[in-house]
């Protein structure tokens, strides 16, 4: 028996002992009720996949966005490594050491305009007073040439990108 064989034969009871027409009015009101929480529960249920498969696209850009962030700045520098591969080549060739040293030269020069080109700059250490978040001290030295807390030698360059230390510069400082 199926669901409207039993409405109908619950109908043709009521009708037939006598109970008001308003029950089966309630009993539409509920079925009609039962209906409408089916579709919002359907609609639920479809937002919610939607959303889920959402977030995995969204999860699957961020993933791809990472790992091909670098892509840019790897193509400019292998520009760069095939120049310093043309500098040994040609410098092999000729046996000629000061066309080598020129060589590199130029490419150390396009990879200083390359690095700036992304918004990096060498942190200034000469004549600079010590300063914990752009030097890193790894020596000290009393010297009657230099002020208390000056840098005395760079070590290493240090470097910022966009205002940020990526690195800072390996200093020796004088302390008094």
């Amino acid at each position: 028996m199926t669901d409207k064989d039993i409405k109908d034969e619950i109908i043709d009871e009521t009708i037939e002992s006598g109970e008001t027409v308003e029950t089966l009015s309630e009993e539409n009101e509920i079925d009609k009720l039962k209906t409408e929480v089916d579709d919002w529960k359907n609609s639920y249920l479809r937002k919610q996949a939607e959303f889920q498969n959402f977030t995995k696209r969204k999860e699957k850009e961020f993933d791809d966005l990472k790992a091909f962030a670098s892509e840019k700045i790897i193509v400019k520098v292998l520009d760069i490594v095939d120049n310093l591969e043309r500098a040994i080549a040609a410098s092999s060739e000729s046996k000629d050491f000061d066309s080598l040293v020129k060589g590199v030269e130029l490419t150390l020069s396009q990879m200083k305009s390359t690095v700036a080109s992304e918004g990096v700059e060498a942190i200034e250490t000469e004549k600079a007073s010590f300063d914990p978040h752009l030097h890193m001290a790894v020596a000290v030295e009393d010297s009657a040439d230099h002020a208390n807390d000056e840098v005395i030698a760079e070590f290493q360059k240090g470097y910022k990108m966009k205002g940020k230390v990526i690195r800072p510069s390996m200093v020796k400082v004088c302390k008094k």
